[in-house]
């Protein structure tokens, strides 16, 4: 029989290094703190929050904050004049600017709205 004796002494092992995060789970998880930090301080102002909601709308098309991609087909919202966007939304509004869907996404919004959209737009750079 080979009884391995309990009074010999192990062979000894070496130290087990740390276990590294995946680099994937480690970047999610600095994007949601970011995230979390980011809209803690966005939730302290609602009327922020309402016009990022309501920009978010025009993301689809126009890129977040209106920073579409160059050469794209669609403009670039962000850092126009306030005057120049307002006017343009409400040319669609009222169908005096043809166009192919924006017609109809503007009268979806107030007046109103559609001034704090031309504001938020016209902020961003």
């Amino acid at each position: 029989m080979n009884r391995r004796s309990t009074d010999q002494p192990s062979a000894p092992t070496a130290p087990r290094a740390p276990r590294r995060a995946h680099p994937v789970l480690a970047l999610t998880l600095t994007a949601l703190i970011g995230t979390l930090c980011s809209g803690a301080a966005v939730a302290k102002d609602p009327e922020r929050l309402r016009l990022r909601a309501l920009a978010a709308t025009c993301a689809q098309c126009h890129g977040t904050e209106g920073q579409a991609v160059e050469g794209q087909a669609m403009v670039r919202l962000a850092g126009l004049p306030e005057n120049y966007i307002l006017t343009q939304l409400m040319a669609f509004r009222s169908g005096q600017r043809p166009a192919t869907i924006m017609h109809q996404i503007t009268k979806g919004y107030s007046p109103e709205q559609l001034e704090s959209l031309a504001k938020f737009f016209s902020s961003h750079k």
